[in-house]
């Protein structure tokens, strides 16, 4: 049996905080599962009191980054912020990690930019760190990275053992990575160029998909069926002229008309068209949770209400 289908919407920005309250009243009616984030400094609200005021204006919408970069925050200040969230959402919090990779980031702000290889083992590391700090008692840790001695971090969250950990990913040591830690492996373009731009949206063929899911396999090994698969749709384009909207598209990044409507990165056409194509991907590639952007919050509404749960 497939897993039944969920939607997230991705936003990072509103004028006031009414504005963005009501954004997340309005996913909430819509039936979106998740208001997610992304964690960047190129002009967004701060995450974490941005997911808290979106889980305090709401009662079932879970809330969580895709995904916060793990260079940004010690592993203890991450855990103390994600366990007050959990807590102070009553349980709705999905936990996104990344290893980090915009460059525009951490040249701004002058964080050093280690190879992919060390950035994902010491995001490994605050994985470990998160597990120790969210279980009772006192967690010491040493590793390459960090160091924790006798911490016994509180509160707690209230999901337990923790929150559900989303982890994405493009290539393959990463997505080897999160299928063997998270609970949500997101399958993405590869950004190995810190910039998400052609060199990525043409990465997200669906003849790269399978090889990523492969990868996906066998990090999880005996785990895999457990793992729910994401996918960020970043092309959510409503068109009568299906074929000829995709063509016109992917032109400008160098794949055919046909390549962009297989690619699970981009939904284009009308609302029966996306229902179709979204059924037909579980089928071949497994996503059952999509996540949208917030600038198509009420145009792909009825895709929400026809397919969640399904």
């Amino acid at each position: 049996m497939p897993r039944p289908f969920r939607f997230g919407l991705q936003a990072k920005l509103a004028p006031n905080a009414a504005a963005w309250r009501d954004l997340a009243r309005k996913a909430e009616d819509h039936g979106y599962s998740t208001l997610t984030m992304p964690d960047h400094f190129d002009g967004q609200l701060a995450p974490v009191p941005a997911l808290q005021a979106a889980a305090d204006a709401t009662t079932t919408l879970r809330v969580g980054a895709l995904v916060l970069a793990n260079d940004y925050r010690h592993p203890v200040l991450l855990a103390a912020e994600m366990a007050t969230v959990d807590l102070l959402s009553d349980g709705r919090l999905e936990l996104g990690l990344g290893a980090g990779w915009m460059l525009t980031d951490y040249a701004a702000a002058g964080i050093a930019l280690d190879r992919p290889g060390v950035r994902i083992d010491r995001m490994v590391e605050t994985l470990r760190i998160l597990d120790g700090l969210f279980a009772d008692g006192p967690f010491s840790f040493t590793g390459e990275h960090y160091s924790i001695t006798d911490l016994d971090l509180q509160p707690k969250p209230v999901q337990r053992p923790r929150p559900p950990i989303l982890i994405g990913g493009g290539g393959p040591r990463m997505l080897r990575t999160a299928s063997r830690y998270a609970d949500i492996v997101g399958v993405n373009a590869n950004l190995r160029s810190g910039a998400f731009d052609a060199e990525a949206i043409s990465d997200g063929t669906a003849e790269n998909v399978v090889a990523k899911l492969a990868w996906v396999a066998e990090g999880a090994g005996d785990r895999f069926d457990q793992i729910e698969l994401q996918a960020r749709v970043h092309f959510v384009v409503f068109a009568d002229d299906r074929v000829g909207t995709a063509d016109l598209l992917a032109g400008a990044v160098g794949l055919t008309g046909a390549q962009a409507l297989a690619s699970p990165l981009a939904l284009i056409g009308d609302v029966e068209s996306m229902i179709d194509d979204l059924v037909a991907r579980r089928e071949r590639f497994g996503f059952s949770y999509i996540t949208v952007g917030a600038d198509v919050i009420d145009e792909f509404a009825p895709v929400v209400a026809r397919l969640s749960g399904t």
